[in-house]
């Protein structure tokens, strides 16, 4: 049996199972404009959301998502053994694990987006504190780091632009 992906449908699922975990482009685009507002004061939530939506398109930040998604709900399922079930149930400090496919994300566009993804991460302003609610009930370990990596990678982005747009 041949084997061939559909990076239609692959980018289909990766939008949905985002939204499904209660993520949209704009929490994330808002993300970007936090990073950046300060940079490009002219900058607006449509071109933050622009760029969130070519980070998207890229296969290895597919990749992540499915796979960081998959894990958290797992693990709300209860269907990984102990103790990495509870490692992610609790987002074990020092797990780390989360950050390292997060990071697969962050240097998509440059070594910039490794300080705004440690920026942004410590900060965890708009989506990213809901995110990382550990009184709610959905598990997500893996999302967190995740959403703050495609912020931080659409930040490098506009970075990059806007500096090729000035020389």
């Amino acid at each position: 049996m041949s084997y061939e992906l559909d990076s239609e449908k692959v980018t289909k699922v990766t939008l949905e199972c985002l939204e499904k975990r209660g993520v949209s482009t704009k929490d994330i685009a808002e993300l970007v404009l936090f990073l950046q507002k300060d940079y490009f004061p002219d900058l607006t939530i449509a071109l933050c959301e622009k760029n969130v939506d070519k980070v998207l398109q890229k296969r290895e930040v597919q990749n992540a998502i499915l796979t960081g998604i998959q894990l958290d709900i797992l693990a709300e399922q209860k269907k990984l053994e102990s103790p990495l079930l509870e490692m992610i149930e609790n987002d074990e400090g020092l797990y780390g694990c989360d950050e390292i496919l997060a990071l697969s994300i962050v240097n998509v566009y440059g070594s910039i987006g490794f300080t705004n993804f440690g920026y942004i991460d410590k900060l965890k302003p708009g989506i990213l504190k809901k995110l990382n609610d550990k009184n709610d009930q959905p598990i997500h370990t893996f999302l967190d780091d995740i959403i703050g990596a495609i912020a931080a990678a659409a930040s490098s982005r506009i970075a990059h632009s806007k500096h090729g747009d000035i020389e």
